[in-house]
């Protein structure tokens, strides 16, 4: 994809995130099931999570691109660096984990994850912006341009350890407030919630591997090291 075009298409995602953002930080306080928005707010969900997630993500992309196009060589790499990795540790991981998960739960059942009384409350584009368009986008980041992917040891640990942050969240609200983050987890028992979460980081690291598979096989080894110095791409 031209540079210029690449930027475009950036900007574009990085504004769409920042309105999905926006919109659902202002739906409003009285209309909000109490039983849904307890301690934490809705940042502690990890949907909501991950749309700020993306929307950084998709802030960095569009700097390293400006940067390429006005020919700031050297801070341009050093902020492709930082936007491969996030982009192949997390960005699409994680996506590629909310969206796969959250309407498997849904399809099974809808109570656990997303309570029939949000109907009235996020309107149904909203939902899909959060849940399903963020799959395509992170396919189409790496159909757009190639990304360096960390050496497999550190790029799992690194995902482990950002697992590992949001899982001591959904603890430490729980023994706040006494309620469950998910209703679904409120059904196994400590070792089935232990070995939910660990099944659940297991699955997020095959989403890391395919990301990697996707990148490799489309790009091939010899382009995830992008070329600084070609002008106009």
């Amino acid at each position: 994809m031209e540079i210029s075009t690449l930027t475009m298409y950036h900007c574009l995602a990085f504004v769409w995130y920042c309105f999905v953002v926006y919109s659902i930080a202002h739906v409003r306080t009285e209309e909000r099931p109490s039983e849904v928005f307890l301690y934490g707010g809705q940042w502690k969900y990890l949907t909501v999570l991950n749309l700020i997630l993306q929307a950084v993500f998709y802030g960095v992309s569009f700097l390293a691109d400006v940067l390429r196009l006005i020919k700031k060589l050297r801070c341009a790499k050093c902020v492709i660096s930082s936007r491969d990795l996030l982009f192949s540790v997390l960005a699409f991981p994680v996506s590629t984990f909310v969206c796969i998960s959250f309407w498997t739960l849904y399809a099974y059942n809808r109570e656990l994850v997303y309570p029939k009384s949000l109907d009235g409350v996020i309107p149904l584009w909203l939902n899909h912006a959060m849940h399903t368009a963020v799959l395509p986008f992170a396919v189409l980041e790496i159909l757009a341009t190639p990304h360096r992917y960390p050496a497999k040891k550190r790029g799992v640990i690194l995902l482990g350890f950002v697992a590992f942050l949001y899982i001591s969240w959904v603890l430490w609200i729980y023994s706040v407030t006494g309620e469950w983050v998910y209703p679904l987890f409120a059904l196994f028992s400590p070792a089935g919630l232990a070995a939910f979460f660990a099944g659940s980081l297991v699955v997020i690291i095959s989403f890391y591997n395919f990301g990697e598979f996707l990148n490799r096989m489309i790009w091939g080894d010899s382009i995830v090291i992008l070329d600084y110095r070609q002008k106009g791409k």
